[in-house]
């Protein structure tokens, strides 16, 4: 079989090269991506005047069959397909003759590759966009059904002061708003046709570039032809986007494995979606909430490993590049299945309130209601910190409830005391963002809008 560039070769390819370069058992996901690029280009050479009316239309029949081939599996690869882009070509040539050997003119793999990831990036970046919305929605729902229940909201992991549970579950909900902004920014800066730069230096064939691109449905096409097949910005900037969507969603896999505790006790599992021990009857472990935190570092791995394969490379195109495709390929899948499974786990969580509230309920999450009420009537809040900071020592060391020592104080009101009453940290909890529920219920609305934007931002 003939290699692309078999005219400059006098012997065939060795399999040693062959096994080391080949890219085919990965990008075969670009072949829809592939097969567009290529009917757009074919029917570009048909203005530059390379193919007629009817060579174009034996190039889309045959690009149509591939397409077909490789939809039913029916796809037969040879030894030299190294990468899909190869494959359909060859299989083109195959059933359209000379009209097929002349698809390849005008253009390199380097564009046509530059071409597919775009393609696919694009696409992936709105499907995984829906995805995080999907997850927001989750969580707006859950969010809604808490209605009033607080928990303690923690710093270092130490219980600070309560916080409604639907406050809680949308810090997570706005953490995933920017990621959905951030994938559609990403998506804006890749949507830019490489199509007509060929391998480095563009072409002497009359191409149409600006043609191509609006057919392929590109905002715009490249400036610079060096720049167009070199460049894999997107491709890092799409690996960032889905690796910050992975830090999220291992932050809330790490709260869930707390939450499920005997320790914490704040939520159970569905038995749907927890599993159990091989060795232990009684267990009933969080997967999915500890992979989500594990497959965090997958995805820093793919970013980090794609960033150290550009570092250094000059211009324009070079075979390290191949490298761009894997770590994203794995990125978009762990993180689709990620968001998918956490989603479930997320719709099926049983809270228990009473717990939250229990826990949240100590007199010590009032103390700095205590030193705003003291700064009410005059007191520095610095000194203010200091007079409860002292009765919490007090009472903590000597066994007496904040309660009495409060009462006992000058600087306290009788009236004071109520600060301490269960529940009623939470209510006094009233500035616009935070964690009360008058607050929470106009932030709610906030965000049922921002998910309704960001709907409608992936369909405009």
């Amino acid at each position: 079989m003939a290699t692309l560039w078999h005219g400059r070769f006098e012997g065939g390819p060795a399999d040693e090269l062959l096994a080391f370069t080949v890219s085919l058992p990965f990008d075969q996901r670009l072949a829809p991506d592939d097969i567009a690029g290529s009917r757009a280009h074919a029917r570009g050479l048909v203005r530059a005047g390379v193919l007629t009316d009817s060579e174009c239309d034996a190039v889309l029949r045959a690009l149509d069959q591939v397409g077909a081939e490789l939809g039913e599996g029916s796809f037969a690869f040879v030894r030299t397909d190294e990468d899909i882009h190869t494959a359909i070509e060859r299989r083109v040539t195959e059933i359209a003759g000379p009209a097929g050997a002349k698809l390849h003119t005008g253009r390199s793999r380097n564009d046509q590759v530059a071409t597919d990831m775009r393609l696919y990036t694009k696409r992936m970046l709105l499907d995984v966009a829906g995805r995080v919305l999907t997850l927001q929605e989750v969580l707006l729902q859950r969010a809604v059904e808490a209605g009033d229940t607080y928990l303690p909201g923690y710093t270092h992991l130490q219980r600070a002061q309560p916080v409604t549970l639907a406050h809680h579950l949308l810090a997570h909900g706005w953490a995933l708003a920017r990621d959905v902004d951030r994938l559609l920014d990403c998506r804006r800066r890749t949507d830019v046709s490489p199509l007509g730069a060929g391998a480095l230096a563009g072409s002497s064939i009359p191409l149409d570039p600006d043609g191509v691109a609006a057919a392929l449905g590109f905002a715009g096409r490249f400036e610079n032809s060096l720049d167009a097949v070199s460049d894999r910005d997107f491709v890092a900037e799409a690996l960032f986007a889905l690796t910050m969507i992975g830090l999220h969603l291992s932050r809330i896999g790490e709260e869930i494995v707390l939450w499920t505790t005997a320790e914490f006790g704040f939520a159970t599992l569905d038995d749907a979606y927890s599993t159990g021990s091989s060795m232990l009857p009684q267990k009933k472990n969080p997967d999915i909430a500890e992979l989500v935190r594990g497959k965090a570092g997958r995805l820093i791995g793919d970013l980090t490993g794609l960033l150290a394969t550009l570092k250094g490379l000059p211009l324009a195109y070079n075979r390290d590049l191949q490298e761009d495709k894997e770590p994203l390929f794995d990125a978009v899948d762990q993180v689709s299945l990620a968001l998918s499974a956490l989603g479930g786990l997320l719709a099926t969580l049983r809270f228990d309130a009473e717990r939250m509230q229990a826990a949240a309920d100590s007199p010590y999450s009032a103390a700095t209601d205590l030193a705003e009420q003291l700064v009410r009537t005059g007191t520095p809040f610095r000194d203010a910190h200091a007079i409860v900071g002292g009765l919490v020592r007090d009472s903590l060391e000597g066994g007496v409830p904040l309660a009495d020592l409060v009462r006992a104080h000058p600087a306290f009101e009788v009236a004071d005391i109520a600060l301490l009453d269960p529940g009623a940290a939470i209510q006094n909890r009233t500035t616009p963002g935070g964690a009360g529920p008058e607050a929470v219920a106009v932030q709610l609305d906030r965000f049922r809008a921002s998910v309704d934007r960001d709907r409608q931002r992936l369909v405009s």
